[in-house]
């Protein structure tokens, strides 16, 4: 089971495996964030041990929304596992992906 929280007003944190079945919890805590229409929304992924399409498909529709007003979304923390699935896709040229927040933040 994943876990999901919002520790700061444009910080998603998520925890453990992102999978069909934790996807709309997912969806569910970015979709605030991005209503609020933070310029920028941080997703720290440094405990996410798994992440399959439909993980992928919300983190699109999430960067996709984002841009679409004028915000960034930006992913850091990423462990090599998940990392070679994005690398895989050719999603690490797509998503802002940065080691740790401090440069996802600047």
């Amino acid at each position: 089971m994943a876990s999901v929280s919002t520790p700061e007003p444009n910080l998603l944190v998520l925890e453990g495996e992102i999978d069909l079945h934790e996807s709309p919890r997912v969806k569910e805590k970015l979709n605030p964030l991005i209503e609020q229409k933070h310029p920028r929304v941080l997703i720290d992924m440094t405990a996410v041990s798994y992440i399959d399409s439909s993980g992928i498909a919300v983190l699109i529709d999430a960067m996709q929304r984002l841009r679409a007003q004028g915000g960034q979304l930006a992913l850091f923390g990423i462990q090599e596992s998940v990392r070679n699935v994005f690398e895989i896709a050719r999603l690490d040229q797509v998503f802002n992906i940065y080691a740790d927040k401090a440069a996802a933040s600047s």
